[in-house]
């Protein structure tokens, strides 16, 4: 599944972690998360986040 970056602070949402502390189950891609959902990190909106590149390194947090 295809991971997205955060473009204010670089955060990763992984399709295949979900964000357990946010109660987006593991396995929900980008697209199927809620309007309402933020960055769990910077709170930005889904708007702010991008597909990120095979070869962009990846943030861990």
């Amino acid at each position: 599944m295809e991971k997205f970056v955060c473009g204010i602070c670089g955060y990763v949402y992984d399709p295949e972690a979900g964000d357990p502390v946010g109660g987006i189950e593991p396995g929900t891609p980008f697209r199927d998360l809620p309007f309402s959902w933020v960055c769990p990190v910077c709170g930005a909106s889904k708007d702010m986040f991008s597909p990120q590149a095979t070869d962009t390194p990846q943030l861990m947090f």
